[in-house]
């Protein structure tokens, strides 16, 4: 069950604008990830949840999709996310958690997944825009990830390949979003 949890929890660039995701949904979502483990317990992540149509437009203008499909991977009308949570790090508790900030992000995705929804984990952001227009504190907190999430809008396809080959993901002729993925047995040392 977890494994197909995690085949089916692909990075969406591309969403159904009008399924909305309600706030009781995305603090469920945080809810679940402040259960994962935490270095030396420090507790240090904090989480921005964003689901109106003017902070989304304002989170959405700072981020960078798919920088491998050069613009062709930014969402366009009607596909953007519906809504967003935004990973911190508190540095009155503590400096640099970005193990546990990579585990809440896995653990927020899956239980999307869980949900039947889809998103995107980005580090690609224009932070001093976030800072300025979400009025968060810049000495106490910094911007580490931001979670994209909705419903998604793309068939997303996972295909083996031997370590010696591309990772490079790709879209189609029929824009299905292709996601190269090592075999486990090219990763596996011997």
């Amino acid at each position: 069950m977890l494994k197909d949890l995690v085949t089916v929890s692909r990075s969406y660039r591309k969403f159904d604008e009008k399924f909305t995701v309600d706030y009781e949904t995305l603090f469920s979502l945080v809810d679940t990830a402040r259960f994962t483990p935490s270095t030396v317990n420090r507790q240090a992540v904090r989480y921005m949840i964003i689901n109106d149509s003017v902070r989304n437009g304002i989170v959405f203008d700072s981020l960078s999709f798919a920088g491998l499909l050069k613009g062709a991977g930014t969402p366009g009308p009607g596909e953007r996310p519906s809504a967003y949570i935004i990973i911190l790090c508190d540095l009155t508790v503590a400096n640099e958690m970005h193990y546990d900030e990579g585990i809440a992000a896995q653990t927020i995705m899956l239980a999307a997944a869980e949900k039947g929804l889809g998103g995107c984990i980005l580090g690609s952001i224009n932070r001093n825009k976030l800072f300025d227009e979400l009025d968060i504190d810049k000495g106490r907190y910094t911007i580490d990830l931001v979670l994209a999430l909705g419903k998604p809008a793309q068939e997303t396809v996972i295909d083996d390949i031997s370590a010696d080959e591309s990772t490079a993901y790709y879209r189609d002729e029929a824009g299905r979003h292709h996601v190269p993925k090592i075999r486990t047995e090219d990763l596996i040392l011997k």
